[in-house]
């Protein structure tokens, strides 16, 4: 078993996203882990998951507001937000760049899934683009092409670079999926996205991911995660938080296993007490035992993860987090 993150840390500052690329580089990527780009998004909405993706996507222009980042148009002439995302994001991999010149091993990258970005981002004239079809389906297309361009730039900074993950991040999909994103008002709900559309959107950037040379998985840390969906979307791994799974998500998680895709787990809390080690790996095996599966036989396709980002934590409690999750894949593997 192997460890890795979901990506966010805490801090407001490039300092903070240099001592977490440190981190990440200096705890993750040994014993074979899955080391990745942080995350800081306390440096503001261009840092966050919604702008920092927003800002890989060359096809559509987008400004931030008051509500949050806003759509303007297809001309190509993207608002002063959406360049100050794109120029934060390139120091960032230029950052990695200089930290992973010698580095060799898998890396990941995140980026918000389609459904997310439908559920936050307004459309020009109000509201989410989780109400008009045209436009979610052209934010898709156009995330599809940008993830294809962030996956070989990221490849060419990481020359060294064994396999590279393309994590995309859709916690807003069981919301979407269930009809329970709030309309602009708060009084209403968008109407349900059923799942044949929901699954078209990811097929088309998972399958981007392929293209570009990246193997695609997705993350969501909310309860009612869709796994088959997502695997039938073209998603070779999922990352799920083990506390919020049903049982039915236990029993599509198995499946996963059985057929051979990779399950993250989410094992080590992002706030408060952290368990001891000796404490997630017996939770951990005891899961597999309840669902039947050989350590010994799917323990090549597991990583154990945090629950979820680690953003909210303190610094040192982010650390220490991390430090878990590598000590709790070495005694598992062990």
């Amino acid at each position: 078993m192997r460890a890795t993150g979901i990506g966010s840390f805490p801090g407001d500052s490039q300092h903070a996203y240099d001592d977490a690329l440190a981190l990440v580089l200096g705890e993750v990527a040994v014993d074979g882990g899955l080391p990745y780009v942080p995350e800081v998004p306390g440096r503001g909405a261009i840092a966050a998951m919604t702008g920092r993706t927003l800002g890989l996507v060359a096809e559509l222009d987008a400004d931030l507001q008051p509500a949050g980042w806003r759509l303007t148009g297809t001309s190509g002439a993207p608002s002063l937000d959406q360049r100050r995302a794109r120029s934060l994001l390139a120091q960032d991999l230029d950052a990695l760049e200089e930290r992973a010149a010698d580095y060799t091993g898998p890396f990941k990258v995140q980026v918000t899934g389609p459904w997310t970005l439908a559920a936050t981002v307004e459309r020009p004239r109000g509201d989410k683009l989780l109400a008009d079809h045209g436009a979610r389906r052209e934010l898709a297309q156009a995330l599809a092409v940008a993830v294809a361009d962030h996956v070989c730039d990221v490849r060419r900074r990481v020359p060294g670079a064994t396999e590279l993950v393309l994590q995309l991040d859709e916690p807003a999909l069981p919301a979407v999926l269930a009809a329970a994103v709030p309309t602009a008002s708060g009084f209403g709900r968008h109407r349900t996205v059923h799942p044949p559309e929901a699954s078209a959107a990811l097929e088309g950037v998972l399958s981007a991911a392929v293209g570009a040379g990246a193997v695609p998985w997705v993350h969501c840390c909310a309860p009612d995660v869709p796994v088959g969906l997502l695997r039938g979307a073209g998603a070779q791994g999922v990352l799920l938080d083990l506390g919020l799974l049903g049982a039915d998500g236990h029993d599509a998680a198995a499946e996963a296993l059985e057929a051979g895709a990779t399950v993250a787990l989410g094992v080590v809390p992002t706030s408060g007490e952290l368990p001891t080690d000796k404490a997630v790996v017996e939770r951990v095996l005891r899961w597999l035992d309840m669902l039947g599966l050989d350590p010994g036989t799917v323990g090549a396709q597991l990583l154990v993860t945090p629950t979820c980002g680690l953003a909210g934590a303190t610094p040192a409690d982010a650390r220490r987090a991390t430090e878990l999750v590598r000590s709790v894949a070495r005694s598992l593997s062990g």
